[in-house]
């Protein structure tokens, strides 16, 4: 990820490893941000899979079940850098499998970050993705940021077409 949170700051590791989940693997571009969560785990921090790398680079995970990506595909705003996430997506989902992606909206900010940014629909994200995800639903969400502003997302579930 370019920028923002990618897996290693986000908290969704740390649920899910609380939970018991044995099955996870985080990627995060800053081996900092991996560190970092690997010490926020303690003991479970032996549990997920770590992977430093940009998600359009070269790397591979065993298929997975559930992909969770909440604001990185929008900052792909190169067209060779979304196939090569989707070609990873396709590649580390199940059949059946549930890819839950959040993205800037149609009427989100055009830069987060200082960096452009693509917007879209469930519809849009739907047609970039391809026809091996089908999209399941959507929902609209507001994000407060820490700044105090409002933007405007859209978080979609996608089941992978075998």
């Amino acid at each position: 990820m370019r920028a923002g949170r990618g897996g290693g700051d986000s908290r969704l590791v740390d649920t899910l490893a609380a939970r018991g989940l044995n099955c996870i693997a985080v990627l995060d571009i800053s081996e900092a941000a991996l560190e970092r969560a690997k010490g926020r785990l303690g003991e479970r921090g032996t549990v997920p899979t770590w992977i430093a790398s940009d998600v359009t680079a070269e790397w591979s995970l065993k298929p997975m079940d559930i992909w969770h990506d909440r604001a990185v595909f929008h900052f792909l705003t190169d067209a060779s850098d979304r196939a090569r996430y989707v070609r990873h997506l396709l590649d580390t989902l199940k059949p059946n499998g549930a890819a839950i992606i959040a993205t800037f909206a149609l009427d989100g900010p055009q830069r987060c970050s200082g960096l452009p940014v693509s917007r879209y629909s469930p519809d849009t994200l739907a047609a970039e993705l391809g026809e091996g995800l089908r999209l399941v639903e959507s929902e609209a969400h507001r994000h407060q940021t820490p700044a105090g502003t409002s933007q405007s997302f859209q978080y979609s579930r996608f089941a992978r077409i075998h």
